[in-house]
């Protein structure tokens, strides 16, 4: 009970020294928790709303993985309706139209389209879609000139009723008036949805007039959703429909939801483990600092009798009552964070209610248990530290540190450990496979990361000395001093250094890898793509027959080319069987988009009954030029195609495709069946190219759910979408930075308490405030390049060999992005100047003579 009375009081004693540390904690818990607490929430709210909007049983269109991507939605005969009418245990059967493949627009063709990457759905104003939405203003549609849009929708683009749309959808554009608006009775997953009557939904959306989705079943009053799925299954057959009852469908629909959460939850945690990793750094140093400032008073505790134990229990419960405190304000923290996300997506477009915010029991649990585990394992080699004090140190001065040099093992080991993980980091670069030269990656990484923190003592010796012979010999004595104590604990200045080096490392590593594909795939454009412009689907949608024949119509085009994508299987001569998608296109595809070729002729592979086929699956296979592989097209009849080229794979552009002409894969398959078109190549007559492009984006503006762009338009949209990429990591990562800058803050605060008396004899022998807080800031810019150094140096090996092992998928250039570095670098020194400033004000503050007195 003693020791506990002691460690309350010396915690509240130290409350201002821990707070930095708390915060530490509290940041680390409030990311963890607030993850788990966003997306339970949002797994609550598509769980509420898939289970609203299911039907009791609901029978569709069963889909094979591999069928051809026609761009129209697979369908049923609509006579199913009537004929599940009558399966026993029926009360009724609503015949229901979806498409996702659709794009609205307003009257001036400017998509009113989600821009959170939710889609577009458009159907049938039908039962099912009354029981989770309500008209609000308006009535239902009357007749193909007439559409329903949802409420939110509607408001975010300043719609109202009678206002014109456009629907474009595969089949056709319908053109029509907004006649109703509709408000969703449970929350909005962010879609923007759009309602026809059903004779027009199934000839605009699905292209027949005696086509549908779906047919939704209710089951009559005693009969289970169960009951009747056996009893639809034994009407229709075991194989023939896919059908599922409405806990199936729920749990479907959930699962393809949960997968991307569970990417952005995982993700995220991994980002919060980092500032949790940088936070135990600062956790270290503070209790360092401390057990080596209280070193009398421990003295004089073992002296009058405590043990190594209780001393040891002492500083451990210090460490425990951190913990506590930290994580119980990040758990509070959390819930705000998870609530200020929903805020965020919802103005993205997809509207979380919090009255859905869903908090389960794990989660305070996680945060608590994680926040007072990792507190009490990071104060513990403080702690042990602490107890080997002996009763002889109370006649020595207090925050006289124990040992001022690392040590030499320590040295041994940290080179050995960076050695190895440099070795690991070569491998990577030097492998001939990916999976090898990963597993050596991420050995690397994690040796040399360990290694640089094991012997960032030593390196401080080094680094130091040569930063302020650069930065701080020019202001004089004061940037000696500076150096001088930020040389006086190593090991004190590489911990501190070390918390801001891990999160540095990952931004040059990123930057570097970013750059590096940036560069390579403008390299491979430059050498590889020989069209003009490229016309391709912003979202991933086919391009509509329509949208087709406008770019074949635009005037001053030598020629225009489309890309297919057609499945089939395989059989090679070896006998082995794959399935896999062909490329389908138009003869000038070869000029296009030019293929070294190994062997053969590229040309001829257009030719009747002909194709090529990549190097690597060639050697896997053993095919040769003129050899048949017998290709099964999926849908459609078997075709024997004779190999006519062999193309190389050192390439990132269509690497491993094989390529035949589109008339030979439409002569293999059904009308029905036959691929859409998933993006165009077109080249300029000559002269006339800034011409053709202008006409070709002007005729193309009615469809803005497809990007025109050139070449340097697509080099400038692949930069933007990495850099998008980069700056989310970024902004995740500048957690671990801020937790970080918290060190630095709290290791100057701590040291300037420390050198209390030291700082007052300055003072007195002439050294004026202004000076004192210049060395301080300069003492913390010093060590904030310190660490900016070892991470950038750090991260730019590990993105090198990054870009090695993915120099194997043909991004084969290396790009160090030196403005990015720099400007990180100078960054680094800012960081040190804004960290120093509460703790030089606080000791240009001190009264002389009391720091003089002070022990």
């Amino acid at each position: 009970m003693t020791v506990v009375k002691t460690s309350m009081r010396n915690f509240f004693a130290h409350k201002g020294r821990m707070a930095l540390s708390a915060i530490a904690v509290l940041l680390s818990v409030a990311f963890v928790c607030g993850t788990l607490v966003f997306t339970d929430t949002m797994n609550t709210t598509f769980d509420k709303l898939f289970n609203s909007t299911a039907s009791d049983v609901t029978v569709s269109a069963k889909v094979d993985k591999d069928a051809q991507r026609t761009g129209r939605p697979e369908t049923l005969p609509a006579s199913l309706a009537d004929e599940l009418r009558k399966v026993d245990g029926v009360k009724s059967a609503t015949a229901d139209i979806s498409s996702e493949q659709v794009t609205l627009v307003d009257s001036k063709n400017d998509s009113l389209s989600p821009t959170s990457g939710a889609p577009t759905i458009a159907g049938n104003w039908g039962e099912e879609d009354q029981q989770m939405m309500e008209l609000v203003s308006g009535h239902a549609p009357r007749g193909p000139a007439e559409v329903v849009l949802d409420k939110d929708t509607v408001d975010k683009h300043d719609l109202k009723v009678g206002d014109q749309v456009k629907v474009i959808a595969f089949p056709g554009t319908t053109e029509a008036k907004i006649s109703g608006v509709a408000a969703f009775t449970a929350t909005n997953p962010g879609a923007a949805l759009v309602f026809f009557d059903t004779p027009t939904a199934q000839e605009r959306l699905l292209g027949k007039k005696d086509a549908i989705s779906s047919v939704l079943l209710t089951a009559q009053d005693g009969t289970t959703e169960k009951q009747l799925k056996k009893a639809v299954t034994d009407r229709l057959g075991a194989d023939t429909h896919k059908v599922q009852t409405k806990s199936e469908a729920a749990a479907s629909m959930a699962e393809d939801v949960g997968s991307f959460l569970d990417v952005m939850k995982y993700a995220m945690l991994g980002f919060a483990g980092i500032a949790v990793l940088v936070g135990i750094f600062l956790i270290v140093n503070t209790f360092s600092m401390l057990v080596a400032q209280r070193t009398r008073e421990i003295g004089l505790m073992r002296a009058i009798g405590s043990s190594r134990r209780q001393v040891n229990r002492s500083v451990l419960i210090e460490a425990f009552l951190l913990g506590v405190t930290g994580s119980v304000l990040g758990i509070g923290a959390g819930v705000g964070l998870a609530i200020g996300l929903m805020k965020l997506m919802g103005q993205m477009g997809m509207n979380l209610s919090t009255n859905d915010l869903t908090i389960k029991w794990t989660t305070p649990v996680i945060g608590l248990v994680l926040g007072i585990v990792v507190t009490v394992l990071a104060a513990y080699l403080p702690a042990r530290r602490a107890g080997k004090v002996s009763p002889m140190a109370a006649l020595r001065d207090a925050g006289t540190p124990a040992d001022g040099r690392s040590g030499w093992v320590r040295a041994a080991i940290g080179l050995v450990l960076t050695g190895a993980g440099t070795a690991g980091l070569f491998a990577a670069a030097g492998a001939t496979k990916a999976a090898e030269g990963s597993m050596f990656l991420g050995l690397g990484v994690v040796l040399t990361l360990i290694g640089f923190i094991v012997v960032g003592p030593l390196l401080a010796g080094v680094v130091v000395r040569v930063l302020s012979a650069v930065v701080l010999r020019a202001f004089g004595p004061v940037g000696r001093m500076a150096e001088r104590n930020a040389l006086r604990n190593p090991r004190r200045t590489g911990a501190t250094a070390a918390a801001l080096m891990i999160g540095l490392a990952l931004v040059a590593c990123l930057s570097v890898v970013g750059s590096s594909m940036v560069a390579s795939a403008t390299s491979e454009l430059d050498k590889s793509v020989g069209a003009d412009y490229i016309i391709q689907s912003n979202i991933g949608q086919p391009i509509t027959p329509e949208a087709e024949k406008t770019v074949k119509d635009s005037p001053d085009l030598a020629h225009v080319t489309r890309l297919k994508s057609a499945s089939a299987e395989l059989t090679f001569p070896d006998g082995k069987k794959l399935r896999d998608r062909l490329s389908a296109t138009d003869p000038s595809y070869a000029t296009d988009l030019r293929r070294e070729v190994t062997d053969g002729d590229l040309a001829a592979a257009y030719g009747a009954d002909a194709m090529s086929i990549g190097e690597e699956m060639a050697k896997k296979h053993g095919v040769k030029v003129g050899d048949t592989i017998s290709t099964a097209f999926v849908g459609g009849k078997t075709a024997e195609l004779k190999v006519a080229a062999i193309t190389s794979d050192d390439t990132s552009l269509d690497k491993g495709a094989m390529y035949l002409n589109i008339t030979t894969a439409e002569r293999y398959l059904p009308a029905d069946k036959a691929p859409a078109t998933v993006a165009m190549f077109a080249q300029a007559q000559d002269g006339k190219e800034a011409q053709a492009y202008a006409t070709l984006k002007k005729s193309m503006k009615a469809y803005p759910q497809y990007l025109v762009q050139d070449q340097t338009d697509f080099k400038e949209n692949l930069k933007d979408q990495v850099g998008q990429l980069l700056n989310m990591v970024y902004g995740l990562l500048a957690l671990a930075i801020i937790v970080a800058v918290l060190g630095v803050v709290n290791t100057l605060a701590l040291s300037v308490v420390e050198r209390t008396r030291e700082i007052g004899l300055m003072r007195a022998i002439g050294l004026s405030r202004r000076q004192l807080r210049r060395m301080i800031r300069l003492e913390s810019v010093v060590i904030a390049l310190f660490g900016a150094v070892l991470g950038l140096g750090l991260g730019m090996g590990w993105g090198t060999a990054a870009q090695k092992l993915l120099a194997l998928e043909g991004l084969g250039v290396l790009e160090i992005p030196w403005p990015t570095i720099i400007t990180v670098f100078i960054g680094s020194a800012f960081v040190g100047l804004f960290a120093a400033l509460v703790p030089a004000f606080r000791a240009g503050r001190m009264n002389v003579l009391n720091a003089i007195a002070s022990e």
